[in-house]
C-alpha cells in the first residue's frame, strides 16, 4: 500500500481569480432572473423615492408660500405702525384745534359744565 496522500489542497486563490468572482456573483445577483425575483422589493424602493420626491418637491412650495405670506406680514406690520403714528398725531389736542378752527370752531374758554334737573318737579 502507498502512503500517498489523496487529500486535495485547495489552491490559494490569485487576487485576479478573486475579483472574477466577485465580479460573476455580481453579475448573477444582477441577472434577469434576479431582478424578476426582488420585483416587489424594487416595487417598493421606486414607492419610496417617488414619496421622496413628493414630499420634497411640496416642502419647497410650502417653503415659498411662508416666505411670501412673511412677506406681506412684513409689509402690512409697516402699514398698521405708519397709520397708527399718523393717527396718534392727528388726535393731539393742538392738531384738533387747528382743523377745528378752519371749520370756524374755537376752544371753550369755560370748561364744560352738567347740566342737571330735579326730578321732583317732573312729579305730578
Amino acid at each position: 500500500m502507498s502512503t500517498k496522500n489523496t487529500h486535495k489542497v485547495p489552491e490559494q486563490e490569485q487576487p485576479a481569480q478573486r475579483v472574477r468572482s466577485d465580479w460573476k456573483t455580481l453579475v448573477d445577483k444582477l441577472s434577469y432572473k434576479a431582478i424578476v425575483n426582488n420585483i416587489p422589493f424594487l416595487a417598493f424602493v421606486v414607492l419610496l423615492a417617488v414619496l421622496y420626491i413628493g414630499n420634497s418637491q411640496r416642502a419647497v412650495d410650502m417653503q415659498r408660500e411662508l416666505n411670501r405670506e412673511n412677506k406681506t406680514l412684513k409689509e402690512l406690520r409697516w402699514k398698521y405702525m405708519d397709520v397708527s403714528s399718523k393717527l396718534m398725531y392727528v388726535k393731539m389736542e393742538s392738531e384738533v384745534i387747528k382743523r377745528a378752527s378752519a371749520l370756524g370752531m374755537q376752544p371753550m374758554a369755560l370748561p364744560a359744565y352738567n347740566i342737571t334737573i330735579d326730578s321732583s318737579l317732573y312729579k305730578q
